[in-house]
């Protein structure tokens, strides 16, 4: 196998089957990054004098004709070469001789792979920003549009005070937004560039790493050269936290997705072409979508989990456990997206009953709204809440049909049936976008 750190010995074959791993695969995610990595280099190279201007011009063309066949598709790693960064070095010393091997100079696998790692994180964080803004404005928008719908609202699974479909999907909209405050964190320690640390204690090149910082877009460094080998794994982490949560969020609604449209229930429903049927019972329409939400969201916060065991106990510098983040990290990155990208699609396409409270199971729901009118007109809260208690009791308790609408049970606090705060909501989320 080509590597970049061959020195002229064998190494056994199945141990280098067992080091490399799934890296081959995965690193073809990272192809355009390290093209981007590469040039910022060359061009800082030229800069301080390890390249000439021919040099750089020819390295640059290279790797642009390499950046077309990564886009068009046809770019793949040989039998026999170990990753992306030798993949890409053997190319430029195919085409340019002498002068693609100069494009390692004042670098290292450590650093380039962290560059690439941090361009990939950038982009995923800004990927599923957007996605959690599609989400977030269809939530709001659906809040919007059902915030006259009361739907029971639930304490340990015991029904408890009237709600409605708009501050339900509210709560959603509005976590989402607290979501986007991690997400943002999670960027912000990507965002940070770790280019010319090399194996971790940097190098007697005079490297500029503010020039290649600002080459590939970065707002800051990572500036000690160790600290930029320890952000392996901690940026993982960070990322894994931020996209736990989010998948936290969505694990919940898909929970009561699930709930709701069960017949028991059937508060919500989904078209055909978003549920599925059973093989020998044709009334069934399973909320498959929503169940597999819930289920890769489980598989999504586990990530943070794996990829904080990973790097436990590990001294600074660089240690080949680190290769294993990436089979954590960007499966759950993808599931992410997914996950995402269906919720939207299920939320778009939800219908509710407007029926419920015509079901006498649910009168009950009204008894604090009752104790209340009552303590209104006088009485002392614990005896309207005995007298109301007794009356459910003893099954006489009513409640006028006429008042189980948003308007009449004056509910008029923020966060309330009455007042769902849907502006206040869409302000934290612009403050939250990064």
């Amino acid at each position: 196998m080509a590597t970049l750190w061959d020195k002229g010995g064998n190494f056994e074959e199945k141990a280098e089957k067992f080091t490399v791993g799934k890296d081959r695969e995965l690193d073809l995610k990272l192809a355009k990054y390290d093209i981007q990595g590469s040039k910022a280099h060359i061009a800082m190279l030229e800069k301080i004098g390890l390249l000439t201007t021919e040099e750089l011009s020819k390295l640059s063309d290279a790797l642009d004709g390499i950046l077309i066949d990564i886009e068009n598709g046809k770019f793949c790693l040989e039998d026999g070469v170990e990753d992306i960064h030798s993949q890409v070095e053997l190319l430029l010393t195919e085409k340019l001789g002498d002068t693609g091997k100069k494009i390692h100079s004042g670098r290292s696998r450590n650093d380039q792979v962290a560059v690439d790692l941090k361009l990939f994180f950038k982009d995923e964080c800004l990927k599923i920003r957007d996605e959690v803004l599609h989400l977030f404005k269809l939530l709001v928008k659906q809040s919007r549009k059902l915030k006259d719908v009361l739907m029971p609202g639930y304490t340990h699974f015991q029904t408890a005070m009237p709600s409605s479909f708009g501050l339900w999907l509210g709560a959603y909209a509005e976590s989402l937004a607290d979501d986007m405050v991690m997400l943002g964190a999670a960027y912000r320690i990507a965002d940070q560039n770790p280019l010319g640390s090399a194996a971790g204690y940097g190098n007697s090149f005079p490297l500029d790493r503010k020039l290649t910082a600002r080459l590939l877009g970065f707002s800051t460094l990572s500036f000690n050269s160790i600290y930029a080998q320890m952000g392996r794994g901690k940026t993982e982490r960070a990322i894994a936290a931020a996209i736990g949560q989010i998948a936290g969020t969505l694990n919940k609604l898909a929970q009561d997705c699930c709930l709701f449209s069960c017949p028991n229930f059937s508060f919500i429903s989904f078209p055909d072409s978003l549920t599925t049927g059973s093989s020998i019972m044709p009334h069934k329409k399973n909320p498959d979508v929503w169940e597999m939400i819930r289920g890769n969201c489980n598989l999504i916060s586990s990530c943070y989990g794996q990829t904080a065991l990973l790097t436990a106990n590990l001294p600074h510098g660089y240690h080949r456990d680190f290769q294993l983040l990436k089979e954590v990290i960007m499966p759950a990155l993808e599931k992410t997206h997914t996950c995402l990208q269906m919720a939207a699609l299920m939320i778009e396409n939800i219908k509710v009953s407007k029926d419920i409270f015509k079901n006498p199971l649910y009168s009950p729901i009204f008894t604090v709204e009752e104790v209340n009118q009552r303590v209104l007109a006088g009485q002392p809260f614990r005896q309207a809440y005995k007298e109301v208690a007794k009356e459910v009791a003893g099954k006489t308790f009513e409640f006028p049909k006429e008042k189980m609408n948003v308007k009449s049970l004056n509910h008029t606090h923020i966060g309330s049936i009455g007042d769902l705060a849907l502006k206040d909501i869409e302000k934290k989320m612009r403050l939250s976008v990064f």
